[in-house]
């Protein structure tokens, strides 16, 4: 073991290298202490080695620091380095669970089926089914489908797609609110007999007012007995909407105002996609939550903490109830930016012809994302790195892209579109220069992209253009050229990359992606829908010919596309993932 000095002196060589040579006596108290705690009852006297010591160490140049901490510690900048890397890899874990015990952990996943599903609603369903995985426990899908007026067979069929069956969620147990409402009349019965709730007929304008004011309401001290004759005609159709609801009695004066005797049941007429016209009274949502958690069994609840408030209630209602409380973490809200989510303002957009669909590639909904070419993966990368943080996440579409890119650029293979074509002959192309293979990844072995080579080409023209002042060009893994100004015409230069890097910077362009003209060596059709819902139109190599619907690619020098359909005509049609 190491003598206070020695190992005071590596403290501070350690904290001088973090910051910029200046170690702080101050910075290294905690460490001392757990390495010698016998200083404890006599701070005084480590104080002044600490500051002693530390005084010396600022006194050493940064070189002369270095050099006497890798004396006494040879592995340090390697000890650094490997905790850096363990601290940037635990970063994309999700941290630990409360009271998670292995195997035992049930999580859920609640979507109302009253809308398409977008970026921020598939982070806060991975939360959820990652932190199943993590603990090797369940997790529940549970369709909160309790408003007949907005649930629809549309909206589940589409969380099936867009949610479980692109995202691969595989969810331990389904389950349908709606099929659990005769479990809901009971336990509302059982507050009313038990003098926990009571039926109110006043405005929603006039509930406003007394919870604002915390004034009881008028019906507050009505009867069991009456309340729960009410409650039967409310049941039984004979209420018309809005002439009365189920109240909680909880506390009107309470300082938290979801307390305030809140809302538990309303009538809604409107049949169920699911349950026709069997019901006539249903749950709001702080009830149908509060009792979903704990019949489904769950142990942890993660949701955003603009719920903080109704945490209170909902704990209430299970008490009263006898039901499990479960541990609720909450994370920050994921705010995204940038795009509508709003079903009903898309709906419209849809309606007035100002988006193509719940697909088009300005929305950031899950259905618009995949057909882009954002693949699953990317989500739970996503997922992880927002995870249980408390401050707002700031979302946009160019936050998951740059995920998607990391991604796609190891798993995408490459091939030519040339946008805008412009045909070129090339004077002077060696007559053995007939064919060239390029790479179909750059460093994965998979394989080549054969082209037959007769010296005509199609370029874009932005190169095009860009090569008329003369500088020497050079056509991806095939040959360098140049334009003559004087002949007016493209002419060979040279073949290999190095030569290619002789040429003095000043005088050479760069990269340009081609397409030969050859007899016999058919190129595509091709168009790329843009974010902006116009075509690209171009020309594909012949290798992609055997590319089907759902692939992504990278279209060199031009954008990571997902093939979206082969038309009638052999056009290939692409949609614009990014760049």
């Amino acid at each position: 073991m190491t003598s206070p000095n020695e190992h005071a002196r590596l403290l501070a060589l350690q904290n001088a290298a973090k910051f910029k040579g200046k170690a702080n006596p101050k910075a290294l108290t905690g460490a001392m202490m757990a390495q010698f705690p016998e200083y404890k009852p006599r701070m005084y006297e480590l104080v002044g080695l600490l500051e002693r010591i530390t005084a010396e160490v600022n006194a050493l140049s940064p070189e002369e620091q270095k050099k006497e901490l890798l004396r006494l510690n040879p592995e340090h900048f390697d000890q650094q380095q490997q905790a850096k890397q363990q601290r940037k890899e635990e970063r994309k874990e999700l941290p630990p669970l409360k009271n998670a015990i292995e195997g035992k952990v049930v999580t859920r996943i609640p979507p109302e089926p009253s809308k398409y599903n977008h970026l921020g609603h598939a982070l806060s369903f991975l939360i959820n089914y990652l932190y199943a995985q993590k603990y090797e426990g369940k997790c529940v899908l549970r369709f909160e489908d309790t408003n007949p007026e907005k649930a629809t067979q549309e909206f589940v069929d589409a969380m099936r797609q867009d949610v479980l069956d692109y995202l691969d969620i595989k969810p331990d147990r389904e389950l349908f609110v709606s099929d659990e409402m005769a479990k809901f009349y009971d336990a509302a019965e059982r507050l009313i007999k038990e003098g926990h709730a009571y039926v109110c007929s006043c405005t929603g304008e006039q509930m406003h007012e007394q919870r604002r004011d915390m004034k009881e309401c008028p019906h507050r001290s009505q009867s069991a007995a009456d309340a729960l004759k009410e409650w039967n005609e409310m049941k039984a159709g004979k209420k018309d909407e809005g002439a009365c609801v189920l109240r909680l009695k909880v506390d009107m004066a309470h300082k938290n105002a979801v307390m305030r005797d809140p809302v538990i049941m309303r009538i809604v007429k409107a049949e169920h996609y699911r349950q026709g016209a069997k019901y006539a009274v249903w749950p709001m949502y702080d009830f149908e939550n509060a009792l979903e958690d704990s019949w489904c069994g769950v142990t942890h609840v993660m949701r955003s903490n603009e719920f903080e408030s109704r945490i209170e209630l909902h704990n209430h209602i299970k008490s009263l109830l006898g039901l499990a409380k479960q541990e609720v973490l909450q994370y920050g809200r994921f705010n995204i930016t940038g795009a509508t989510t709003q079903g009903r303002e898309i709906r419209q957009l849809i309606e007035e012809g100002k988006a193509i669909g719940w697909d088009d590639p300005r929305l950031i909904t899950l259905r618009a994302l995949k057909r882009r070419g954002i693949v699953k993966e990317a989500y739970y990368e996503l997922a992880k790195q927002c995870g249980m943080s408390k401050m707002q996440t700031n979302l946009d579409f160019g936050v998951l892209a740059a995920i998607n890119r990391h991604i796609l650029d190891e798993q995408a293979n490459r091939y030519s579109f040339v946008k805008d074509p412009v045909r070129i002959s090339v004077e002077g192309w060696p007559e053995t220069l007939t064919r060239v293979e390029l790479k179909l990844h750059p460093h994965l072995q998979r394989g080549g992209r054969p082209l037959q080579l007769n010296g005509e080409f199609h370029i874009t023209k932005e190169d095009h253009d860009k090569v008329l002042d003369g500088k020497v060009f050079r056509l991806i893994d095939t040959a360098n050229l140049r334009y003559d100004k004087d002949k007016k015409t493209f002419v060979f230069h040279s073949r290999t990359i190095d030569e290619f890097r002789a040429v003095p910077e000043k005088e050479r362009y760069g990269l340009v992606h081609f397409l030969p003209v050859v007899k016999g060596q058919e190129l595509l059709k091709a168009r790329v829908f843009q974010p902006d819902a116009t075509y690209q139109e171009g020309l594909l190599e012949p290798n992609a010919s055997s590319l089907r619907p759902d692939t992504v690619v990278q279209l060199e020098r031009y954008a990571f596309c997902r093939l979206d359909a082969i038309e009638a005509d052999g056009t290939r049609t692409f949609w614009f993932t990014h760049q």
